[in-house]
C-alpha cells in the first residue's frame, strides 16, 4: 500500500470525477447537453465556463425559479387571507414578520418589545441581524403591502448571495468532484425553500466552514462555524463529529483550534446582546424550549393518532435522550468502523438524527441537509429519491394548512399530512441508511473508489488511526470481503454507465 504522502500527492494530480462516467442517473440527465463526457473531451480549468462557475450559475438560475414559484403570493395571496398562499404552496414568513415582528416599525430587535403574545424576535442573534440589515435597506414608503412585497425582494436578494457563497463552496470543498455540487444547485427541494425564511444564511455560512476545514484551516472552520451557529443551533453539532474523528486519528490541537474559534466567534456576536438586552436574546433559547409539539414531526403523529396530547416538558425529554442515543450510535460507528468515516458522512448523519429526533420540521431545515448529503453520498439516484419524499412533504405541509384554514377543508386531511411525514422521515432514514453502509463498507463508498480517503478532512486526510475501538491501530485495515484494494491508485475510468460507476482497484 502507497504511503500516505504519496498517496497525496498522487491525487493531486489526477483529473476531475466525472460524474457522467460513473452514474447512470447522471449520464441520463446529461443527453439534455449533449451527453457524457468523452474521454479525448478537451476539458479546461480555466475560462468562463469553469465547473465551480457552470455550478454557481445553476444554482442562482434555480433560486430564480423558486422566487417565480412565489409569484402568486407576492402578487397577492400573501395579503388576501391564510388559505390563499397555502393552495399555491407559495408561503414565507419574511413579510409576515417584517409586520409582525416590528420591523415596519422600526423597531430594534432584542431591545424593543413588542407587542401580541411574541415579546421579542425569537431568531437567534446574527439571524435578527440579517432581517434588520434588509429592513435598514427597505426604503419603500407608501402601503404596508407594498412595504412588505420590498422587503421580502431585499431578502431574496441577500439569500441570493448566500446561494452563491453556497454553490461555489461545496462545488470545491472536493477538490476532484466540483460537478458533486450540481446536487446541491439542482435539488428541487432547494429551489423551493430558498425563501421561506432565512437558513440558508447558516447553510452558506456551514459549507463556507467545510471548505476551510478541507483546506486544513482550523480556526476559520471554527470562526464560520461559531458564526454560523449565531445564525441557526445546528451548525454546532458539527464539532461533535469533528472530535470523533480527530480523536481516532490524534489531531487534538487541530480540534482545539477549531473549538476554540467556533466558542469566540460566538461570544463576539452574543455577548454584546446578552449584556444588553437579556430578556432579547435568550427569547430564541427559551422559545425552543416552550415550543409545542409542531408540524413535520413523528410526535405529532404520534399524538394525532393516539388522540393523546404530549406535555411539552415530557417531548423536550424524549427527544433528547432520542437525540443522545443517536449520537452515541454515531460514536461508536466514527470510532469502530472499519476505516475512519469522512468528516461529511458524520455531519450529515448528525444534523439528521437532530432533525429526525425534533419536535419541529419546517420545510425550510432540508435545507440543512442538501449540502452535507451531496458530500456524503453524491449518487444521483438516492439524492433524487429523498428530494422526492421531501417535495411530497412540501406540498403535503401547505395542503394541510389549506384543509386546516379553509371553512370548507379543501385540501389535504390530517391522515394524509400524516403520510406526507412519513415520507420525509423514510426518505432522510434511507439516506442515512446508505451512509452508514458506505461507512462500514469503505469499499461500496462513491468518493473512496477512486482511491481518495477523505477529500473534506483536511488535516484528518490520509492520516492513520490512533485509536479505534475493539482493534489495534496503525495501517488502515483492508475490506473484510477477502478482495485486497489499493486506496491510493485511481482505478480505470469505467467503459460504461453502469450505476455503480467505476470502483477501487482490485489487486
Amino acid at each position: 500500500m502507497p504511503s500516505t504522502e504519496k498517496t497525496t500527492v498522487h491525487q493531486d494530480r489526477r483529473p476531475d470525477v466525472r460524474p457522467t462516467r460513473r452514474d447512470s442517473i447522471a449520464a441520463a440527465g446529461s443527453e439534455l447537453i449533449g451527453g457524457p463526457l468523452g474521454r479525448w473531451a478537451l476539458r479546461r480549468s480555466t475560462g468562463p465556463f469553469t465547473p465551480v462557475r457552470v455550478v454557481a450559475l445553476v444554482a442562482l438560475g434555480m433560486f430564480a425559479l423558486g422566487m417565480v414559484q412565489k409569484l402568486p403570493c407576492y402578487n397577492w395571496a400573501w395579503f388576501r387571507g391564510a388559505s390563499s398562499q397555502y393552495t399555491r404552496a407559495c408561503y414565507s414568513d419574511i413579510p409576515h414578520l417584517y409586520l409582525g415582528r416590528g420591523f415596519s416599525e422600526g423597531l430594534i430587535p432584542y431591545f424593543d418589545r413588542l407587542p401580541g403574545d411574541m415579546e421579542f424576535l425569537e431568531y437567534p442573534v446574527l439571524t435578527g441581524l440579517f432581517m434588520q440589515v434588509a429592513s435598514w435597506l427597505n426604503l419603500a414608503e407608501g402601503s404596508i403591502q407594498h412595504r412588505e412585497q420590498v422587503y421580502w425582494m431585499i431578502n431574496a436578494g441577500m439569500l441570493m448571495i448566500c446561494t452563491a457563497v453556497l454553490a461555489v463552496c461545496v462545488a470545491r470543498t472536493h477538490r476532484r468532484r466540483p460537478w458533486d455540487a450540481l446536487l446541491v444547485a439542482l435539488a428541487p427541494a432547494f429551489a423551493l425553500t430558498a425563501t421561506i425564511n432565512w437558513d440558508l444564511l447558516a447553510v452558506a455560512l456551514t459549507a463556507a466552514a467545510m471548505l476551510m476545514w478541507s483546506r486544513s484551516r482550523p480556526l476559520a472552520f471554527g470562526i464560520l462555524i461559531g458564526l454560523a451557529t449565531a445564525a441557526k443551533l445546528y451548525p454546532a453539532l458539527l464539532l461533535g463529529p469533528l472530535l470523533l474523528l480527530c480523536w481516532r486519528a490524534a489531531k487534538w490541537r487541530e480540534f482545539a483550534t477549531a473549538a476554540l474559534g467556533a466558542a469566540g466567534a460566538w461570544l463576539v456576536v452574543n455577548v454584546p446582546v446578552m449584556v444588553l438586552a437579556p430578556e432579547g436574546w435568550k427569547k430564541f433559547y427559551t422559545f425552543s424550549q416552550e415550543r409545542q409539539i409542531d408540524f413535520g414531526s413523528f410526535w405529532l403523529i404520534i399524538t394525532e393518532r393516539t388522540k393523546t396530547p404530549i406535555e411539552v416538558e415530557t417531548v423536550n425529554t424524549y427527544a433528547t435522550l432520542l437525540m443522545l442515543l443517536a449520537c452515541a450510535g454515531i460514536a461508536a460507528l466514527a470510532l469502530a468502523a472499519p476505516r475512519r468515516p469522512r468528516f461529511a458522512q458524520l455531519a450529515f448523519l448528525v444534523v439528521a438524527a437532530f432533525i429526525l429526533t425534533n419536535k419541529v420540521y419546517s420545510p425550510q431545515y432540508v435545507l440543512w441537509l442538501i449540502p452535507l448529503a451531496a458530500l456524503a453520498r453524491p449518487r444521483w439516484r438516492d439524492f433524487l429519491i429523498w428530494q422526492a419524499c421531501e417535495v411530497m412533504y412540501f406540498l403535503g405541509i401547505w395542503m394541510y394548512l389549506a384543509y386546516t384554514t379553509s371553512d370548507k377543508h379543501q385540501g389535504l386531511p390530517p391522515e394524509g399530512y400524516q403520510v406526507a411525514i412519513a415520507l420525509h422521515l423514510l426518505g432522510t432514514l434511507y439516506l442515512c441508511a446508505l451512509v452508514v453502509r458506505d461507512v462500514l463498507l469503505p469499499e461500496r463508498d462513491g468518493v473512496r473508489q477512486d482511491g481518495s480517503d477523505d477529500p473534506s478532512g483536511g488535516v484528518l486526510d490520509g492520516s492513520p488511526d490512533v485509536f479505534a475501538l475493539g482493534r489495534d491501530t496503525g495501517a488502515v485495515e483492508e475490506p473484510t470481503d477477502g478482495a485486497k484494494v489499493d486506496w491510493g491508485v485511481a482505478p480505470e475510468e469505467p467503459s460504461g454507465w453502469g450505476g455503480g460507476g467505476g470502483g477501487s482497484r482490485l489487486l
